[in-house]
């Protein structure tokens, strides 16, 4: 499945301000999305469309610290940049307690917005690189057959192969071929590498 272009998505009960930052995003060659509430957002949004929000704070029926709550609810991993007014502030710090990306206060300039988006996209996509080499990393395992996952788990932790062979009750010659298997097939070219695939699959926090 093509992977589509990242998407600006501007929600705001504005109209003009909708029409203003539409037409500022797509001034510089990115593509942008408007809705004038929380809920017609949502009725659309697909996680795995890349990019990030701006997002109003106060807005009528859901507000924008609403809907954040309600994208962190679902697992959204989207960027989120709030738009305050003045007095909307401590909203916003809040908001950024809750995982938001950044947040700007009205009245803005043009460039202050652009350099934000810009994070946020970058934000993204780095985001979604990981998401998706650890899936790849997943598949991989996944072929491993139960031996060879046995295997995998004792010589990350550093066990040499002949301790191994002892643990599972098979000769080094036996562990030396499935390690030689597990290397093909999570395409690891060294046992660092290895090493750094596992802990990637295991903490999610880990950035190698």
């Amino acid at each position: 499945m093509k992977i589509p272009a990242a998407c600006v998505f501007i929600v705001d009960d504005d109209e003009a301000v909708r029409s203003s930052v539409r037409f500022l995003i797509r001034s510089v060659g990115l593509q942008a999305q408007v809705y004038p509430s929380a809920q017609e957002f949502l009725a659309v949004y697909d996680p795995r469309h890349p990019g990030c929000l701006l997002l109003d704070v106060r807005m009528p029926g859901m507000s924008g610290l609403e809907l954040q709550q309600e994208l962190n609810r679902r697992g959204a991993t989207i960027p989120v940049v709030f738009i305050s007014g003045h007095g909307d502030v401590p909203m916003a710090v809040e908001a950024m307690q809750q995982g938001a990306f950044d947040f700007l206060q009205k009245p803005f300039r043009d460039q202050d917005l652009l350099d934000r988006v810009q994070r946020a996209l970058a934000r993204d996509a780095e985001s979604r690189a990981r998401l998706a080499a650890r899936a790849e990393i997943a598949s991989r395992l996944a072929t491993l057959t139960p031996r060879e996952s046995e295997v995998l788990q004792l010589i990350t932790r550093g066990k040499a192969n002949k301790v191994v062979g002892a643990e599972l009750g098979v000769s080094q010659r036996t562990v030396e071929i499935h390690r030689a298997h597990v290397m093909e097939k999570m395409n690891a070219s060294s046992l660092a590498e290895l090493v750094r695939m596992v802990l990637d699959t295991e903490d999610p926090t880990h950035n190698p």
